[in-house]
């Protein structure tokens, strides 16, 4: 398995790293160089139907700055922890299931979130924004001036609530069979 990145995709920069990925399993993931309505079908359209896509993403940044991580709801409880150059975030619920969580690559002056959740029966009670802010203060701690991630439209809302700005969309596809040959 492997991946390729396209950044200002057209159908010819796409078809050729799609040629490029030749098994089952590798994936594209694409950038497009200006938003549109419905980058899944545009991107999709350009290769066979051995590629399948996930839902379009959003790439988006920010500019770390000081940030208070706000208060909990009673009962839950946030852990920090750093391994190598990964902070994670765990916010543990009062009965000590997990409540939500994250973590942020930490490569010099970026930093790189992922894997942000919010499980569903804990959503709209300010975990997620308290996951994001402990990040950005942790990432910031660090030497990070800037953090990126790859937002689905859900998490969109949130990460713009924090100060994060969309810079394009995305879309990932899986190629899901090898190519077919012509004899």
């Amino acid at each position: 398995m492997a991946r390729h990145v396209v950044v200002d995709a057209d159908e010819g920069r796409v078809g050729e790293a799609a040629a490029r990925a030749r098994g089952e399993g590798w994936w594209l993931k694409v950038f497009l160089p200006e938003p549109c309505e419905a980058p899944e079908a545009q991107v999709c359209g350009w290769l066979g139907p051995e590629w399948v896509s996930d839902a379009a993403a959003f790439l988006m940044s920010v500019e770390l700055a000081p940030i208070t991580p706000g208060a909990l709801p009673p009962g839950y409880a946030l852990r920090t922890w750093t391994r190598g150059d990964v902070v994670r975030v765990l916010i543990a619920a009062p009965d000590g299931s997990l409540a939500a969580r994250g973590q942020m690559g930490l490569a010099g002056e970026v930093a790189v979130a992922d894997q942000i959740l919010t499980a569903p029966s804990h959503r709209r009670r300010g975990l997620g924004s308290a996951v994001m802010r402990t990040l950005q203060r942790q990432a910031l701690a660090t030497g990070a001036t800037r953090a990126v991630l790859g937002a689905s439209p859900q998490g969109r809302a949130l990460y713009e609530s924090l100060g994060w700005r969309t810079r394009t969309a995305f879309v990932s596809l899986r190629r899901t069979t090898g190519p077919t040959e012509s004899f």
